[in-house]
């Protein structure tokens, strides 16, 4: 894919704004990590912080390495270069204010240049430091396996919340082929999970559009709708395969990393998450968020955006199945705050003051607005039942899924069946985004 019509230009889109996406190179191909020794070069830069943890560093730390020593070499004058490295020991790493905090003791003054040798993790909380000590960041991908590459935003747990934080976005994008081959099978399918999720947020999306008046691009729905193909694509002709060995496929892997990094050149074009995380990634942050309070393994993120977006399509083949009666709905309003703060307190313990914080600030559930988009959604039924005919079928979903041999339901990944019930109530007070979840609520599906 020839990435150039999308980075380091101005793009008057046709929904009025103008899209930008400043990245000044993406380089997916064989030996890409090579190209390291001409990025400095290019640019002189004096002052390289790398940060890797123990399997990434495993996994290209070396390459990368000896990519900086080789530039050092090439004149007398790179001899001046400084190079400071970190590596996490942690065994489970989660971006948070202690593994911030990490990198910001131990980045060196005058740092130009940090490089990020990983993927979801590590990259989320490189684009946060580069942004804020005003150095160019570029991030060595070592598994195909989440779409925040190219983005502008950073998931990141502060004060037990997971929230999204705007950063800036990679000057540099490199996809060593035969790196992230090699990268564990569950990674490069979570990646790919990651991307079929896409089928949830754009509808969502569009509902917003419809009840919200939110922003919503025609051309940027095509442009993601362009990612999920890219990917899909690749595994489509495995359907019903009994072996996943195609995930080691350079072709393969070559088409997830490019879905990958569309997709966050999308949330990057827009400003915010909108056009690649919906209702599926509320439940995500969810069940992550409760992993955390009990101090149990992380699930890789695209693994259990793909459970929520196969569980996400069946609730809107549920919801289609059925109009709602909205008179019963309207009838039925009463948003007992109470109660609400109780459940909030009970499941999201340490982070429900933020939670709470969020509802007072917004009142996305009071009766006013519940009843506002009811008269709404009621009146325009029938376009909202359009948008999401445009959905696959689940079984087609769960077909992919298990063509990668990935988890496809909750309780595969350990999610029990009480959190899963409360990821459906309560994912949604995470974040004042419209979509299935507030729809299932405001109807009174779930309450």
């Amino acid at each position: 894919m020839d990435f150039s019509e999308y980075i380091n230009r101005e793009i008057k889109c046709g929904c009025g704004r103008i899209h930008k996406c400043y990245i000044k190179d993406i380089i997916i191909k064989d030996n890409a990590v090579k190209e390291i020794e001409r990025i400095i070069d290019d640019n002189g830069y004096k002052n390289i912080f790398i940060v890797a943890d123990t399997n990434t560093w495993k996994a290209a730390g070396v390459q990368t390495l000896k990519a900086i020593e080789s530039a050092m070499r090439e004149t007398d004058g790179r001899k001046s270069i400084k190079v400071t490295k970190y590596i996490f020991k942690d065994r489970e790493l989660i971006p948070d204010e202690k593994s911030i905090g990490t990198l910001i003791i131990n980045v060196p003054e005058g740092c130009d240049f940090v490089i990020a040798v990983g993927s979801g993790t590590i990259n989320d909380m490189c684009k946060l430091i580069s942004g804020r000590i005003n150095a160019d960041y570029c991030i060595v991908a070592t598994a195909p396996s989440m779409d925040g590459f190219a983005s502008n935003v950073s998931p990141l747990i502060i004060n037990h919340l997971k929230t999204t934080i705007e950063t800036k976005i990679p000057d540099y994008i490199i996809g060593d082929i035969e790196i992230l081959r090699n990268a564990p099978k569950h990674m490069i399918a979570a990646g790919a999970g990651d991307i079929i999720g896409k089928y949830v947020c754009l509808t969502d999306w569009k509902l917003a559009n419809l009840v919200n008046k939110e922003y919503y691009c025609r051309e940027m729905e095509d442009l993601v709708r362009k990612s999920v193909e890219t990917v899909v694509s690749t595994i489509r002709p495995y359907i019903g395969s009994d072996n996943n060995d195609f995930l080691r496929n350079k072709k393969t892997v070559e088409g997830i990393m490019e879905g990958l990094v569309l997709s966050g050149i999308a949330m990057s074009y827009v400003g915010n998450s909108r056009p690649a995380s919906g209702s599926e990634h509320h439940l995500s942050h969810y069940w992550e968020m409760m992993f955390l309070f009990e101090g149990r393994k992380m699930v890789p993120h695209g693994t259990k955006v793909a459970i929520g977006t196969l569980k996400t399509i069946k609730l809107y083949e549920k919801l289609r199945r059925r109009k709602p009666d909205f008179n019963q709905a309207r009838e039925n309003i009463h948003f007992d705050k109470k109660k609400w703060e109780k459940e909030m307190k009970r499941v999201y313990r340490e982070a429900a003051d933020k939670v709470i914080e969020l509802e007072n600030t917004c009142k996305k559930n009071s009766d006013e607005e519940v009843g506002r988009r009811l008269d709404i959604l009621d009146k325009n039924w029938g376009r909202a039942e359009k948008i999401m005919d445009t959905l696959p079928a689940s079984d087609y979903i769960e077909d992919i899924l298990k063509a990668m041999g990935a988890p496809y339901k909750a309780k595969h990944v350990g999610v029990e069946k009480e959190v899963l019930k409360d990821s459906i109530k309560y994912a949604k007070e995470l974040r004042n985004r419209y979509g299935l979840l507030q729809i299932l609520f405001d109807i009174g599906m779930y309450k």
